[in-house]
Protein backbone atom coordinates (compact mmCIF):
# COMPACT_ATOMS: atom_id res chain seq x y z
CA UNK A 1 0.00 0.00 0.00
CA UNK A 2 1.46 3.31 -0.75
CA UNK A 3 1.65 6.39 1.49
CA UNK A 4 0.61 9.90 1.39
CA UNK A 5 4.68 10.67 0.74
CA UNK A 6 5.52 8.10 -1.59
CA UNK A 7 7.84 8.66 -4.15
CA UNK A 8 9.08 11.95 -2.41
CA UNK A 9 12.56 13.06 -0.96
CA UNK A 10 12.48 14.80 2.22
CA UNK A 11 15.18 16.40 4.08
CA UNK A 12 14.77 17.24 8.15
CA UNK A 13 16.83 19.00 10.32
CA UNK A 14 17.56 19.02 13.83
CA UNK A 15 16.07 14.62 13.49
CA UNK A 16 18.06 12.79 15.51
CA UNK A 17 15.78 12.72 18.13
CA UNK A 18 13.02 14.79 19.66
CA UNK A 19 10.20 16.31 17.75
CA UNK A 20 12.26 16.16 14.34
CA UNK A 21 12.79 11.97 14.81
CA UNK A 22 9.20 11.70 14.97
CA UNK A 23 8.44 13.15 12.14
CA UNK A 24 11.29 11.72 10.04
CA UNK A 25 9.84 8.13 11.08
CA UNK A 26 6.66 9.32 10.06
CA UNK A 27 7.66 10.45 6.78
CA UNK A 28 9.37 6.95 6.35
CA UNK A 29 6.21 5.39 7.11
CA UNK A 30 4.04 7.43 4.54
CA UNK A 31 6.83 6.15 2.02
CA UNK A 32 9.09 8.99 1.76
CA UNK A 33 13.06 8.80 1.21
CA UNK A 34 14.10 10.44 4.42
CA UNK A 35 17.69 12.24 4.92
CA UNK A 36 18.10 12.79 8.95
CA UNK A 37 20.14 16.07 9.27
CA UNK A 38 21.74 16.85 12.52
CA UNK A 39 25.09 17.88 14.19
CA UNK A 40 24.77 14.61 16.91
CA UNK A 41 26.56 12.20 14.68
CA UNK A 42 25.82 9.42 16.77
CA UNK A 43 22.48 9.95 17.73
CA UNK A 44 21.20 10.51 14.05
CA UNK A 45 22.88 7.39 12.78
CA UNK A 46 21.10 5.29 15.05
CA UNK A 47 17.61 7.45 14.57
CA UNK A 48 18.36 6.76 10.76
CA UNK A 49 19.16 2.89 10.98
CA UNK A 50 16.09 2.00 13.00
CA UNK A 51 13.91 4.30 10.29
CA UNK A 52 15.31 3.00 7.29
CA UNK A 53 16.89 6.43 6.66
CA UNK A 54 19.87 7.95 5.49
CA UNK A 55 22.18 10.22 8.17
CA UNK A 56 23.71 13.12 7.31
CA UNK A 57 25.73 15.39 9.08
CA UNK A 58 24.44 19.22 9.29
CA UNK A 59 25.48 22.38 11.35
CA UNK A 60 22.50 24.23 9.59
CA UNK A 61 24.53 27.47 10.63
CA UNK A 62 27.08 26.85 8.18
CA UNK A 63 26.34 27.29 4.63
CA UNK A 64 28.94 25.22 3.53
CA UNK A 65 27.85 22.20 5.14
CA UNK A 66 24.17 23.05 3.39
CA UNK A 67 25.78 23.54 0.32
CA UNK A 68 27.46 19.36 0.82
CA UNK A 69 24.17 18.02 2.36
CA UNK A 70 21.92 18.93 -0.23
CA UNK A 71 24.75 18.28 -2.82
CA UNK A 72 24.29 14.67 -1.22
CA UNK A 73 20.76 14.65 -1.54
CA UNK A 74 20.34 15.51 -5.01
CA UNK A 75 23.61 12.70 -5.57
CA UNK A 76 21.80 10.16 -4.03
CA UNK A 77 18.49 10.41 -4.79
CA UNK A 78 18.31 12.94 -7.46
CA UNK A 79 15.95 15.67 -6.22
CA UNK A 80 14.32 17.03 -3.36
CA UNK A 81 10.37 17.38 -2.61
CA UNK A 82 10.21 17.97 0.90
CA UNK A 83 12.58 20.35 3.57
CA UNK A 84 11.48 20.39 7.05
CA UNK A 85 13.38 23.03 8.78
CA UNK A 86 12.97 21.86 12.61
CA UNK A 87 16.33 22.22 14.32
CA UNK A 88 16.33 24.89 17.17
CA UNK A 89 17.52 25.92 20.00
CA UNK A 90 16.55 27.79 23.50
CA UNK A 91 18.47 29.77 25.77
CA UNK A 92 15.81 29.89 28.46
CA UNK A 93 16.84 33.53 30.16
CA UNK A 94 14.65 36.92 30.27
CA UNK A 95 15.79 39.57 28.02
CA UNK A 96 17.36 41.33 30.84
CA UNK A 97 19.64 38.18 31.82
CA UNK A 98 20.29 37.08 28.18
CA UNK A 99 23.85 36.80 27.16
CA UNK A 100 24.34 38.78 23.71
CA UNK A 101 26.45 35.29 22.83
CA UNK A 102 23.37 33.45 23.60
CA UNK A 103 20.87 35.85 21.41
CA UNK A 104 23.66 35.37 18.09
CA UNK A 105 23.18 31.50 19.11
CA UNK A 106 19.81 31.40 18.77
CA UNK A 107 19.27 33.74 15.91
CA UNK A 108 21.45 31.60 14.20
CA UNK A 109 20.34 28.21 14.79
CA UNK A 110 16.69 29.54 14.89
CA UNK A 111 16.91 31.85 12.01
CA UNK A 112 20.04 31.94 9.76
CA UNK A 113 19.53 28.00 9.48
CA UNK A 114 16.30 27.83 7.72
CA UNK A 115 17.42 30.79 5.51
CA UNK A 116 20.10 28.76 4.15
CA UNK A 117 18.13 25.22 3.86
CA UNK A 118 15.38 27.63 2.28
CA UNK A 119 18.26 29.62 -0.07
CA UNK A 120 19.97 26.15 -1.59
CA UNK A 121 16.99 24.22 -1.59
CA UNK A 122 15.01 26.83 -3.70
CA UNK A 123 16.69 26.28 -7.00
CA UNK A 124 16.58 22.68 -6.29
CA UNK A 125 13.15 22.69 -6.04
CA UNK A 126 12.48 24.91 -8.92
CA UNK A 127 14.39 22.70 -10.93
CA UNK A 128 12.13 19.47 -10.16
CA UNK A 129 8.99 21.55 -10.77
CA UNK A 130 8.04 22.29 -7.21
CA UNK A 131 8.24 20.98 -3.76
CA UNK A 132 7.32 21.67 -0.13
CA UNK A 133 9.06 24.00 2.57
CA UNK A 134 7.85 23.46 6.35
CA UNK A 135 9.59 26.14 9.02
CA UNK A 136 8.74 25.05 12.68
CA UNK A 137 8.09 27.70 14.57
CA UNK A 138 5.97 27.83 17.67
CA UNK A 139 3.22 29.34 19.18
CA UNK A 140 5.91 31.83 19.96
CA UNK A 141 5.53 32.77 16.69
CA UNK A 142 2.39 34.20 16.59
CA UNK A 143 1.57 35.72 20.17
CA UNK A 144 3.39 36.91 23.00
CA UNK A 145 3.98 34.15 25.46
CA UNK A 146 3.88 34.84 29.20
CA UNK A 147 6.02 31.99 29.94
CA UNK A 148 8.61 32.39 27.28
CA UNK A 149 11.73 34.88 26.76
CA UNK A 150 12.20 37.37 24.32
CA UNK A 151 14.88 36.26 22.42
CA UNK A 152 12.90 33.22 21.32
CA UNK A 153 9.97 34.67 20.51
CA UNK A 154 12.38 36.71 18.49
CA UNK A 155 13.72 33.90 16.46
CA UNK A 156 10.04 31.82 15.82
CA UNK A 157 8.38 35.39 14.87
CA UNK A 158 11.05 36.40 12.21
CA UNK A 159 10.54 32.42 10.86
CA UNK A 160 6.98 33.16 10.86
CA UNK A 161 7.53 35.96 8.12
CA UNK A 162 10.04 34.40 6.53
CA UNK A 163 7.69 31.41 5.82
CA UNK A 164 5.27 34.42 4.07
CA UNK A 165 7.62 36.06 2.28
CA UNK A 166 8.80 32.47 0.82
CA UNK A 167 5.54 31.48 -0.04
CA UNK A 168 4.38 34.50 -2.08
CA UNK A 169 7.23 34.87 -4.02
CA UNK A 170 8.16 31.57 -5.06
CA UNK A 171 4.47 30.26 -5.18
CA UNK A 172 4.56 30.91 -9.08
CA UNK A 173 7.28 27.79 -9.23
CA UNK A 174 5.14 25.29 -7.50
CA UNK A 175 6.92 25.46 -3.89
CA UNK A 176 4.72 25.86 -1.12
CA UNK A 177 6.07 27.45 2.49
CA UNK A 178 3.88 26.61 5.77
CA UNK A 179 4.84 27.05 9.14
CA UNK A 180 3.64 25.09 12.11
CA UNK A 181 3.27 26.40 15.50
CA UNK A 182 2.75 24.04 18.32
CA UNK A 183 2.49 25.00 22.01
CA UNK A 184 4.27 22.74 24.37
CA UNK A 185 5.29 19.59 23.35
CA UNK A 186 5.53 16.50 25.94
CA UNK A 187 8.83 15.86 25.25
CA UNK A 188 11.39 14.32 28.19
CA UNK A 189 12.87 17.94 28.67
CA UNK A 190 9.35 19.05 29.48
CA UNK A 191 8.44 16.31 31.66
CA UNK A 192 11.70 17.38 33.72
CA UNK A 193 10.54 20.73 33.68
CA UNK A 194 6.44 20.35 34.96
CA UNK A 195 8.28 18.81 38.02
CA UNK A 196 7.53 22.34 38.97
CA UNK A 197 3.42 22.74 39.97
CA UNK A 198 3.82 26.57 39.00
CA UNK A 199 5.37 25.84 35.53
CA UNK A 200 2.62 22.74 35.26
CA UNK A 201 -0.41 24.78 36.32
CA UNK A 202 0.73 27.15 33.71
CA UNK A 203 1.19 25.10 30.59
CA UNK A 204 -1.69 22.88 30.92
CA UNK A 205 -4.11 26.03 31.87
CA UNK A 206 -3.24 27.62 29.13
CA UNK A 207 -4.74 25.03 26.24
CA UNK A 208 -8.49 24.74 26.45
CA UNK A 209 -7.96 21.11 25.53
CA UNK A 210 -6.21 20.31 28.76
CA UNK A 211 -3.55 18.56 27.52
CA UNK A 212 0.14 19.02 26.31
CA UNK A 213 0.56 18.62 22.45
CA UNK A 214 2.51 15.13 21.61
CA UNK A 215 5.25 14.67 19.15
CA UNK A 216 2.56 12.57 17.03
CA UNK A 217 0.18 15.72 16.97
CA UNK A 218 2.89 17.85 15.76
CA UNK A 219 4.07 14.86 12.95
CA UNK A 220 0.48 14.53 11.60
CA UNK A 221 0.31 18.03 11.07
CA UNK A 222 4.12 17.83 8.70
CA UNK A 223 2.35 14.92 6.72
CA UNK A 224 -0.71 16.45 5.60
CA UNK A 225 1.35 19.87 4.94
CA UNK A 226 3.85 17.88 3.12
CA UNK A 227 1.42 15.76 0.89
CA UNK A 228 -0.89 16.21 -1.90
CA UNK A 229 -3.21 16.75 0.42
CA UNK A 230 -2.74 19.92 1.32
CA UNK A 231 -1.70 21.06 -2.19
CA UNK A 232 -3.81 24.69 -2.03
CA UNK A 233 -1.94 25.50 1.29
CA UNK A 234 0.70 27.61 1.08
CA UNK A 235 2.10 30.78 3.45
CA UNK A 236 -0.33 28.88 6.16
CA UNK A 237 0.93 29.51 9.90
CA UNK A 238 -0.76 26.09 11.19
CA UNK A 239 -0.90 26.42 15.25
CA UNK A 240 -0.44 22.65 16.90
CA UNK A 241 -1.60 24.21 20.23
CA UNK A 242 -5.27 22.69 21.68
CA UNK A 243 -6.50 26.41 20.86
CA UNK A 244 -3.76 28.10 23.26
CA UNK A 245 -3.76 31.05 20.80
CA UNK A 246 -7.67 30.99 19.91
CA UNK A 247 -8.31 33.45 22.66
Amino acid sequence: MSGRLTGKVALITGAAGGLGAEIAKRFCGEGASVFVADVSREQGEATAAAIGAVFLPLDVTSEEAWKAALSTVVGQAGRLDILVNNAGINVRKNIEEMPVESFDAMMAVNVRGPFLGIKHALPIMRKAGGGVILNMSSVCGLIGHAYTNETYTTTKGALTLLTKSVAVRYGKDNIRCNSIHPSTVETDLVQVMLKDPQRRAERFGEVPLGRLATAADVANAAVYLASDEAAFLNGVALAVDGGATAD
